[in-house]
């Protein structure tokens, strides 16, 4: 190659290299040009809803483009993306779950070129109410006809989506307590959907996350001790005949097959009222009239919480649907059976029904992951694209708070 052709090709290499340096070569903090210009867009639209209490730092980082201040942002937009910009005042009835967040691991995907997608995709919630209501919140939030308190509605829940379980699986079961519905979700589109009854403001449906695990055909109702101290006792005092009215037993455990007692073997004063563990148990035989219906879905959790038939069918006729002492109530409870047999049991519909028919307890173990989901979500936008905003029944719109300081 000529002499004069090898000094130009270095010339042109090297001027080349010297505008483009800043888009190849990192920083010292580990940038890479692409993935500074990358994160804020992001951060222009606030794509994730997850500036937050970082206003100021943003604005630092826009005014000096500093890389230190731009990765201690990008650390703060993970952990609000991940944990939620919201002060729960959280209780026993109310679970969230929090995600580790690792400055160390966040830079060190900087370093080896990692988008800045690629670095939030783990902690962006994977519901498809987050989608909804993100997008329709920044549809509205330039909208002068839309009421400030109706924005806040909204962000109050695309936060609470946030402190969700985060590995939902495209398959799973809201229960959403506000709207007095569960829908079940399968790769983003509904598959069933009905009303439900949820529990009283003083003996709240808990918010938790867990998987269904089996179905429970003709139950018995093993009457809770704070039930049977506040509830059946005091009308067995009152009563004698009581437990026979109610198709009830007295045994001394919850199995059907534990020693039989009588009211007057026992002082039942001594436990009447009160909180506390009581030495014998109350069971409500299956049968067509039981208090469970024919049919509950179990999830195995703390709170001895599950979804179930009821012979109370006049109450969802009601807008407002709090009555139970925490379960679930379903409305239609043998579509709930059908579709759940046929798409997460190794059973058929034919043989589960036959269970079904005979009056007789039996267990039908899930083979198939379906998580469930009781979430307290006043906004919610619906498959037509509506957005439907419900009453603050629990009160936890008003005692919660969004964190933007």
């Amino acid at each position: 190659m000529n002499m004069k052709i090898k000094v130009l090709l270095a010339v042109l290499v090297a001027i080349f290299i010297s505008g483009c340096s800043d888009v190849i070569i990192p920083d010292k903090e580990g940038w890479k040009h692409a993935q500074k210009e990358e994160f804020l867009k992001i951060l222009k639209t606030d794509k994730y809803a997850s500036i937050c209490n970082q206003q100021a730092l943003y604005a630092q980082v826009l005014s000096t483009k500093n890389s230190l201040l731009m990765s201690n942002l990008l650390v703060e937009y993970t952990k609000n993306l991940a944990n939620g910009c919201i002060n729960l005042h959280v209780s026993k009835d109310y679970s969230v779950y929090r995600q580790r967040v690792s400055k160390s691991n966040i830079m060190m995907r900087i370093k080896a070129g990692h988008t800045i997608e690629q670095i939030l995709a783990p902690y962006v919630p994977k519901y498809r109410e987050f989608d909804r209501l993100l997008t329709r919140y920044k549809a509205l939030e330039n909208d002068s006809n839309i009421s400030s308190s109706t924005l806040y509605k909204i962000r109050l829940n695309i936060e609470r989506i946030k402190l969700m379980k985060p590995d939902n699986g495209k398959n799973y079961a809201l229960i959403n307590i506000p709207e007095f519905r569960v829908r079940i979700i399968e790769n983003n589109i509904e598959a069933v959907s009905m009303a439900v009854v949820v529990g009283k403001k003083k003996m709240p449906t808990p918010i938790f996350s867990t998987d269904l695990k089996y179905i429970t055909l003709n139950p018995q109702w093993s009457v809770p001790d704070s039930i049977a101290r506040n509830e059946i006792i005091p009308k067995l005092i009152r009563n004698p005949n009581y437990l026979k009215r109610k198709r009830m037993v007295m045994r001394s455990s919850y199995d059907l097959n534990s020693k039989k007692l009588s009211p007057s073997s026992v002082n039942l004063k001594k436990y009447s009222g009160g909180k506390g563990h009581v030495p014998f148990k109350f069971i409500e035989v299956p049968s067509k009239r039981n208090g469970l219906g024919r049919v509950k879905f179990i999830f195995p959790n703390r709170h001895s919480v599950y979804m179930h038939d009821t012979q109370s069918k006049h109450l969802f006729k009601r807008k407002v649907r709090m009555y139970s002492h925490g379960c679930v109530r379903l409305s239609q409870p043998i579509e709930m059976l059908e579709h759940i047999t046929v798409n997460y049991t190794a059973r058929s519909y034919a043989e589960v029904k036959k269970m079904y028919d005979s009056l007789k307890s039996r267990h039908v173990s899930l083979n198939k992951k379906l998580a469930v989901h009781t979430a307290y979500l006043t906004a919610y936008v619906d498959d037509t694209g509506k957005l439907l905003l419900f009453n603050d029944v629990y009160g936890f719109d008003s005692s919660q708070r969004l964190n933007f300081k």
